[in-house]
């Protein structure tokens, strides 16, 4: 089942990664897009490359789940994370996005850090937790909502840095929440806590994100997001959830991590496509790498 899991970790981040050039192609083949026109947006929204990104996003949180119930978090949230190295690639091929000398190496940082983990990571710990984890998460989210209120009336770049943290914070908790989750049994995950955590903490999550790119740098936002993501739930994971290394391996599993979610904030401009690089095409608004934990 780990190596099950270990395949399911890097299909959600390929999965991740294309939609985000899909929906970038989708927004593209729109024509021009205006935020403040929502007809275009709608416009954008329903042409086949969106759609089908927005599709390759929900199959890769089904992959995600899957990675979760058997691997560490500190491993399953380097590879969701990776998935900029997949945008990277990917947009280099079909949007003839230039990756320069060090993008190119920062994308094999990303595979060699994953490598790593893979390699060093032991058995997840605990998939229960007790009343009091869920309660410490459902008030983070609160907090995490207050503070992301109160972040839009921060000027220029603290807005945009304390926002897009904030919503990586709440998609590491829903990562933390799906972590427990039980067998998915419909009737006994309406019962579950987990359940609900996992959908207040995708909403949330997005609208702290929507509005860390309103007005603000992607490659910024995307790069706060990717440190909130991954840090904190990884650190939770070893110290409250029991994840951790083969023994021996741990000096190689920090490394590992290191060089992915490095990697990932070398890539960060990726988390936005919006600029036709032959210049003949309108820029649509910017199309951030999709989340779903």
């Amino acid at each position: 089942m780990l190596m099950v899991s270990l395949c399911g970790a890097l299909a959600a981040a390929v999965c991740f990664g294309l939609s985000s050039v899909m929906q970038a192609v989708g927004m593209r083949r729109a024509g021009p897009v205006s935020e403040q026109d929502p007809k275009s947006l709608v416009r954008a929204w329903l042409t086949v490359p969106f759609l089908a990104g927005t599709g390759l996003d929900l199959l890769g949180f089904g992959f995600e789940l899957v990675a979760l119930r058997h691997l560490p978090l500190f491993l399953v949230q380097a590879a969701i994370a990776s998935a900029l190295a997949v945008t990277a690639v990917a947009a280099a091929v079909v949007m003839k996005e230039r990756l320069g000398r060090a993008e190119k190496c920062a994308v094999a940082a990303v595979c060699v850090g994953l490598a790593l983990l893979g390699v060093s990571a032991g058995p997840e710990g605990a998939n229960r937790a007790h009343t009091d984890f869920y309660t410490a998460l459902a008030a983070c989210l609160v907090g995490l909502a207050v503070l992301g209120a109160g972040a839009g009336r921060l000027p220029g770049r603290w807005r945009t840095v304390t926002l897009g943290l904030c919503a990586g914070l709440c998609f590491g908790v829903l990562a933390l929440a799906a972590r427990t989750l039980p067998q998915l049994d419909p009737a006994r995950l309406m019962r579950e806590p987990a359940t609900y955590l996992v959908a207040a903490a995708s909403l949330i999550a997005l609208v702290l994100w929507t509005m860390a790119l309103a007005g603000g740098s992607v490659t910024t936002a995307t790069a706060a997001m990717v440190i909130g993501e991954t840090v904190l739930p990884a650190a939770v994971g070893v110290v409250v959830l029991g994840d951790e290394a083969r023994p021996g391996w741990v000096p190689v599993a920090v490394g590992g991590f290191l060089l992915a979610v490095g990697g990932a904030l070398a890539l960060a401009r990726f988390g936005e496509l919006s600029k036709s690089s032959s210049g003949d095409t309108p820029a649509a608004p910017s199309v951030s790498l999709p989340r779903t934990g």
